[in-house]
């Protein structure tokens, strides 16, 4: 009898291993390519680099929001160079991540890395900085800010705020070449071309970094004796040029007006003491909705294509009210 026993049971499993099989198959086939809840989402992230508190911040909010939801978060900064950004993409596509999350450094120059992330079947999710092509099927989406309106917003509280028959400013430059320095020169320039009143005296890069806003306004005061406005597009240069402007025995926000883009926490607080005028918001806080982009755009759903940001104008009328709940 246990020898009959045996036969049968070892017959049975031979019959049976393959239906087990095709219902696995069949179960798997049911979740479109596999059970994606399943499966640890894989995400690169090419970051423009740490040259500034807001980039700081919007670095932590990607990371911290990866962390939250289980997600291979592959992080590579480009510390200000293209090239490291073209090679960080190449080495995500070849570790086969399911998406990548670019912030251009500057705007030309994609085509073929995106190109090979393309043929890679990997969707290009731009965060922060838009790109200048002729193929957009080479990204998936953009999210960001709209950086001529911001330009815009900090010229006209200028020409609101800021009376005089010869009006004289010096721009702080982002890096050259780089969407916010293009776009918020643009939309600034915009303005002021309308008001006869307003003149650009200087405008030089400080690459959007502190320490490179204290030089540049140091020179800038040598070469001036009558600057009555800096504007600066990230707040990080204008809190340099405030140290430049303080040592040489003027002071800021009043002997010369100081008008900045990003809203960084340390820039309100300079705006409650008086040393900054008016900062336009840029937020950085991009991590929960990258994330549900990219969810989207992995799991065939409908998204909006490019998602821009309002962007808020504060000075010393609505600062002090709103500085405690700054994140960052």
């Amino acid at each position: 009898m246990k020898s009959y026993s045996s036969q049968f049971m070892t017959l049975f499993t031979r019959l049976a291993a393959p239906a087990m099989l095709l219902a696995s198959a069949l179960l798997t086939g049911c979740g479109g390519g596999g059970d994606a809840a399943n499966e640890q989402l894989k995400i690169g992230f090419a970051q423009v680099g740490a040259e500034s508190v807001w980039r700081t911040a919007n670095t932590d909010s990607l990371q911290n929001e990866a962390k939250k939801r289980g997600v291979d978060f592959k992080f590579s900064s480009g510390e200000g160079k293209q090239e490291n950004q073209i090679r960080a993409i190449r080495s995500f596509v070849a570790q086969g991540v399911d998406l990548i999350i670019l912030s251009p450094i500057v705007e030309t120059g994609w085509d073929p890395v995106l190109k090979e992330a393309k043929r890679a079947g990997i969707p290009v999710l731009l965060m922060d900085r838009e790109i200048d092509t002729a193929d957009e099927s080479l990204y998936a989406a953009f999210i960001g800010s709209d950086f001529v309106e911001e330009g815009r917003l900090a010229a006209q509280w200028m020409v609101e705020n800021v009376k005089g028959d010869e009006v004289k400013i010096v721009e702080l430059e982002g890096t050259p070449g780089s969407a916010p320095a293009i776009d918020r020169q643009n939309g600034f320039k915009e303005v002021v071309d309308k008001h006869s009143n307003f003149t650009i005296i200087e405008s030089q890069s400080a690459n959007f970094r502190r320490s490179d806003g204290k030089d540049l306004m140091e020179s800038l005061l040598k070469l001036h004796s009558d600057i009555d406005v800096v504007y600066s597009h990230n707040d990080d240069m204008a809190l340099g040029a405030i140290q430049a402007i303080e040592a040489a025995g003027l002071k800021p926000g009043t002997d010369i007006i100081i008008i900045s883009i990003d809203a960084i926490k340390e820039a309100f607080e300079a705006v409650v003491a008086g040393k900054i005028n008016c900062i336009v918001e840029c937020t950085p806080l991009f991590g929960p909705l990258a994330f549900d982009m990219a969810e989207k755009i992995l799991n065939g759903e409908p998204y909006e294509r490019r998602v821009v940001m309002k962007d808020g104008v504060f000075d010393q009328t609505n600062a002090a009210e709103v500085i405690d709940s700054r994140k960052y």
